[in-house]
Parts: C-alpha cells; structure tokens; sequence
C-alpha cells in the first residue's frame, strides 16, 4: 500500500522513469494501466485521474519528446475496453467473483452494494458519472452487467463518459500540468485531484448514512 501511496504523490518522477527507461513503450505501459484500471474488475484503486494528468503534462514538455494526441487515443481504447471487458466479466462471473476465496478479497460485497445503491438511484446516467469516480467507475460496468443492462444501452453512455474523462484529465495536465506554480507543487495537485475526484462518493456515502431510516 505504501508503494501504491508514492507512485501517487509522485507519480510524474515515476512516469519520467518509465519514460526514459522504455522509450515509447512507455506509450503501451500507460495504456496497459489505464486498461487494467476497469478492465480486471479487481484493481479499482489504481490512479487513473493522476495518470491522464501526468502524462499530458509530460507530453507537453518538449524535453520527454512524447505525443499527447497518441496518450489520448490510446486512453480512450484502453477506457473504452476495459469497461467493456469488466462488463463482459459481469455478466459471465458476476455471482462468483465476489464469493471466490482469493478474488473476494480485492472485489467486496460492500463495495458491490455501495455500486449497487448509485446505479439504482442514479440509473442510466450512474454509468456516465461513475466514470468520474474512483473505485465506482471500476465497479459500475460489472454492476450494469449483473444487473442484466444491455450491452448496447451501457455503451450508449460509456462511450460518452470515457471520451469526456480522458479530454477532461489530458486537456488539464497538457495546458496546467508545464505551468511553474504547479510544477512545484506537482503532488499537492495530485493529492487535489484525488480528494475532487471523491467529492460525490463521499457525499453519496454522507447521505446515504445520515438518511433518515424508513419505518
């Protein structure tokens, strides 16, 4: 957890490592992350936001000689996919994994449900917003699935949200990421984009735990 923490708050000097270590296979590396995110269903604390951010302000430094236009074509495949494999996973296996011995372990029941109550509240659009959200938009597309969502309709707003989210997260790290001020303080941004990125599931959760209860 501890080296999940650091690769977080410094996750542009890590980046610059795996950019002058593998060259532009760095390019496949972001993209493998970015697909593994949503796509193995397990792994919904990696730090997609951060990733996206810190990758178009690389690209926007001369220096590291990298193409933003291919970060984002390549994120989008890779958000794109990945959600639509973590759908695939749902409808397969969607009863089991939670309940498998080793996989229960990364992919709770509680956090299924927490899932669960912002796909029933929210609808449709939970597919949209999740995406906005970590943790929740790695649960959402396995949700929908085991909630017998048409594939198509979940593609409806999935491809929307991840085409928003990657220009959202790449347009900010390109035009702010280079800028001085932020430069300096590149992890306290990390650490701002994390905490807004929160914001509505801990809002979600607020009310959901201060509701009044239903006799």
């Amino acid at each position: 957890m501890s080296t999940l923490i650091d690769f977080i708050l410094h996750i542009d000097d890590h980046l610059v490592n795996i950019v002058n270590t593998f060259g532009n296979s760095a390019y496949l590396i972001l993209f493998a992350i970015i697909f593994i995110e949503t796509g193995a269903v397990i792994l919904p604390f990696l730090p997609g936001d951060s990733i996206l951010f810190a990758a178009a302000a690389l690209a926007a430094n001369a220096t590291y000689n990298l193409n933003v236009g291919i970060f984002i074509v390549l994120f989008l495949v890779a958000s794109i996919a990945g959600d639509s494999l973590n759908f695939f996973f749902g409808s397969k296996f969607g009863e089991l994994i939670p309940r498998h011995r080793i996989l229960g372990k990364f992919i709770k029941e509680k956090d299924l449900n927490k899932a669960r109550e912002f796909f029933e509240k929210y609808g449709a659009m939970a597919i949209f917003l999740g995406r906005f959200m970590p943790i929740i938009r790695t649960l959402i597309p396995f949700v929908s699935a085991t909630s017998n969502f048409p594939y198509q309709r979940f593609a409806k707003y999935n491809i929307p949200a991840c085409i928003v989210w990657v220009a959202i997260c790449c347009g900010a790290g390109y035009y702010f990421g280079n800028i001085p001020v932020v430069q300096d303080n590149f992890s306290m941004v990390i650490i701002g984009i994390v905490v807004i990125s929160l914001i509505p599931a801990v809002i979600g959760y607020i009310k959901t735990k201060f509701a009044p209860s239903k006799e």
